[in-house]
């Protein structure tokens, strides 16, 4: 299980195939979000639309699909495992606000909004708006509290990534030299 994309562009002056295409694509796949502009240029105007979706739920009936829909997500097989770190950091730091104020995870931030998070990289309150189901009281009581746990755990991973290539490439060198 992971998440894919697909873009797909609908004209926006006649109704077309991709039309019937985008319907039955949606129909078969668990979508996570779409990502959707409006371009417009001197001749053409046309619907830009990523859909972003995982591709386990390829085939599935429709019974299947609804059954899938309420199931669990493994966050750590769709996600990588630099980004799983920063979601467990950022569950960590959930279920301790839900306990000081007293209501379930959930009512903080879903799992799928964490899954977001991290997919986007948030490290900006506008950011964290873009996050389907995050509204701005969400943003001000948490976004600082989330942008800094994103973006400090990104920022030590590249660190370490880049002290890591660093040292690939001093040892490459003194092995040639």
């Amino acid at each position: 299980m992971s998440i894919q994309f697909k873009l797909f562009t609908l004209s926006a002056f006649e109704v077309t195939q991709d039309e019937s295409s985008l319907n039955l694509f949606l129909r078969q796949h668990r979508v996570l979000k779409v990502h959707r502009e409006f371009v417009q240029d001197q001749q053409n105007a046309y619907w830009s639309l990523l859909v972003e979706y995982l591709d386990s739920a390829q085939g599935l009936s429709e019974g299947d699909r609804k059954s899938t829909s309420k199931s669990r997500v493994d966050y750590k097989e769709v996600l990588s495992p630099e980004n799983f770190a920063v979601f467990a950091k950022l569950r960590d730091w959930r279920k301790q606000q839900a306990e000081e104020v007293g209501v379930p995870v959930y009512a903080i931030f879903t799992n799928q909004q964490l899954a977001e998070m991290v997919t986007l990289r948030v490290t900006s309150k506008t950011q964290l708006r873009e996050v389907e189901g995050v509204g701005e009281a969400r943003v001000k009581k948490h976004g600082d509290a989330v942008k800094g746990t994103v973006a400090i755990r990104y920022f030590n991973l590249s660190f370490c990534i880049a002290i890591h290539q660093r040292l690939l490439a001093s040892f490459l060198i003194r092995d040639l030299i």
